[in-house]
């Protein structure tokens, strides 16, 4: 090194940025963002029978269970810090149909799920997500007729689905089916019902994205979805549009928003965050677990290490919590 010129270093007046980067306590000291198991929301895939699991083959890792595994899950989860579950059931075909009717039965896959788990694990919080994709027979979010998928139609129904899912144990309603006036109708009937302290997280910004594609296999509407859902979710290319939606539901009542997909969706996220003083949720869909996942089963990245990169990620760009499936994964390492 003693052969190597030595340069005038006066112009950096004694500011050397690589201090505060020198040693592990330092980078921890002066850390921006932090990412703690309190920030995750882990959703959990659910199915009938007893003591049941079976392999979702796109998401290496990640297993339906039946409802007495969900609960020894959510016992995993409270222990891990992990403050609140999000539910998806898989649906018998024999109890699907067009009008999804399954989806207000008081005595669903859902409604079973949410009452062993709060029984169970009363501290945890569970999110139901409300959609009729999980009930129906052709996989769409919303109600199909003729070919066109039928907005108010699809709100009552949604309601009805709300309505019992409250009355099972849920804390939090969550719609994702991006139907207009939703969440102002599930807000009114809630009230009515006396569920005001039931809130509402709305898929206020749900893109039609190509990276829902193992979500729909867990849940089993995939391999039934007629046509696409571009006529309700939002156009990629759009950013204020995903802001609109936003204002909208927040009139309308939701407590919570969220952008869904993540990765590559955080300029969304920053901009919810900066326009509206509300909590912001950002979901790490199925189709982003899994391109971490099976690049660090070949090798090709450090998998652990990408998980937390990008959750980290997520939290920098202003998101409140995250729903990820690398939850009970990550919360173990950070805790």
């Amino acid at each position: 090194m003693s052969d190597w010129p030595r340069y005038d270093m006066d112009f950096l007046n004694g500011r050397r940025q690589r201090r505060l980067r020198r040693t592990a306590w330092m980078r921890d000291l002066v850390r921006e963002t932090a990412l703690t198991p309190a920030d995750f929301i882990w959703p959990l895939f659910v199915i009938d029978g007893q003591n049941e699991r079976t392999q979702i083959r796109t998401m290496p890792g990640v297993e339906r269970l039946s409802v007495d595994l969900a609960v020894k899950a959510a016992k995993e989860a409270a222990a891990a810090g992990i403050p609140a579950l999000a539910l998806f059931p898989n649906t018998p075909d024999a109890l699907r149909n067009p009008d999804g009717s399954e989806a207000y039965n008081p005595d669903n896959l859902m409604c079973r799920a949410l009452r062993a788990i709060k029984d169970a694990v009363p501290e945890i919080g569970l999110i139901a997500d409300v959609a009729l994709d999980e009930y129906s027979s052709d996989g769409q979010d919303g109600l199909v007729r003729d070919g066109e998928i039928l907005n108010d139609e699809t709100v009552a129904a949604m309601v009805r689905s709300a309505l019992v899912q409250a009355a099972a144990g849920a804390d939090i309603i969550a719609p994702s089916d991006m139907m207009d006036g939703r969440v102002a109708a599930i807000r009114q009937e809630l009230d009515a019902a006396g569920h005001e302290q039931v809130a509402i997280m709305a898929y206020s910004a749900k893109f039609a994205s190509a990276y829902y594609g193992p979500f729909r296999e867990a849940v089993g509407s995939g391999k039934r979805l007629l046509g696409d859902k571009k006529t309700y979710q939002l156009d990629y290319a759009n950013t204020d549009e995903a802001l609109r939606e936003v204002a909208q539901d927040l009139e309308e009542g939701a407590d919570m928003v969220m952008v869904k997909p993540g990765m590559p969706y955080l300029d969304i996220v920053r901009r919810v965050r900066e326009s509206f003083n509300v909590p912001v949720f950002v979901y790490q869909v199925s189709g982003e677990y899994a391109m971490i996942r099976l690049a660090g089963d070949a090798g090709a990245i450090d998998g652990k290490a990408a998980m937390l990169e990008s959750l980290w990620a997520f939290k920098r760009a202003g998101a409140k919590g995250i729903l990820t499936y690398f939850a009970l994964e990550a919360a173990r390492l950070l805790g």
